[in-house]
């Protein structure tokens, strides 16, 4: 996925519906978890068992609810000045450090 890519498209979605005004970490955080609530909605009250193995209806809305969430996600890292692969890369060296490999 080319994240500046799917930055700048979003930026033109919002522009062409005049919603820059709106387009605020703060505004897209709070949508952004209002989409992660819609993403546990799906598995609200199934079984650890029944979350493993979703129908073909039930996995279309998780990509769905894991798609918004991923949007808001890019947009509040693009409004916020994140470059969001250096971001991940560090963070994944730094859990690397916090949870070393069990020795064998």
């Amino acid at each position: 996925m080319d994240i500046p890519a799917l930055q700048r498209r979003l930026r033109q979605f919002a522009a062409d519906r005049d919603w820059q005004p709106y387009q605020t970490p703060k505004n897209l955080a709070m949508a952004m978890t209002v989409e992660a609530a819609e993403l546990l909605e799906i598995f609200q009250w199934l079984t650890p068992e029944q979350s493993l193995s979703l129908d073909e209806d039930q996995r279309r809305h998780l990509g769905e609810e894991l798609s918004d969430v991923l949007l808001y996600l890019v947009q509040i890292a693009d409004h916020g000045g994140v470059d969001l692969e250096a971001a991940v890369e560090r963070k994944l060296a730094m859990n690397a450090i916090k949870h070393p490999p069990k020795q064998s």
